[in-house]
């Protein structure tokens, strides 16, 4: 079936705060098999370095995404990428290792460096955390992803660059939906 998506304006927008310049894009997914594509592109495009934070309610469809991101990492589907809400890490092999956190049970900076969160970041993979939101202190990140639960299947993505990295990410993305948008 072909996605239908419903993407929030034609470029991404572009604003300064504190003299730092942030870029900002949003998609509408209208149901879970959109989701898993988003997330998919989102993992054919990352390369190794990228921190994405993942915002969003309970059942707004962040593990969804995830499975897409693994998806376009190709990591093999005998290896089902899952919510490590317990294990609060997950590792994926795929063209590039998938770093999955889970920050639902921690609240702290300090819990997360006990993870080991700072070598897997700066590691040769894709780090991907849910639950970002749960922090006290903010998280470096490359891009920021909120996702909006707007009825039982529609989600609204919002999706922000919080460094150079994560800018050049959002523009390939954009222009990938872009060429999506052309009939053939």
């Amino acid at each position: 079936m072909m996605a239908r998506w419903s993407v929030s304006s034609a470029a991404l927008t572009s604003s300064a705060v504190w003299g730092i310049e942030l870029q900002h894009w949003e998609v509408t997914s209208n149901g879970p098999d959109e989701t898993h594509a988003l997330g998919r592109r989102c993992g054919e495009l990352a390369g190794a370095g990228l921190i994405m934070l993942l915002k969003g309610d309970l059942g707004a469809g962040k593990t969804c995404f995830a499975q897409g991101v693994g998806a376009g990492l190709g990591v093999p589907e005998s290896t089902p990428v899952t919510s490590p809400s317990y294990t609060l890490l997950n590792i994926h092999q795929g063209r590039i290792p998938l770093y999955h956190f889970d920050l639902y049970r921690l609240s702290q900076v300090d819990d997360l460096a006990d993870l080991g969160y700072d070598e897997y970041a700066e590691g040769s993979g894709l780090t991907l955390v849910e639950w970002a939101n749960r922090m006290t202190d903010s998280l470096e990140a490359s891009v920021s992803v909120t996702v909006e639960r707007l009825s039982e299947q529609q989600r609204r993505f919002c999706f922000d660059a919080m460094d150079d990295e994560g800018g050049v990410f959002l523009e390939q993305l954009q222009r990938l939906f872009r060429s999506l948008d052309k009939p053939a």
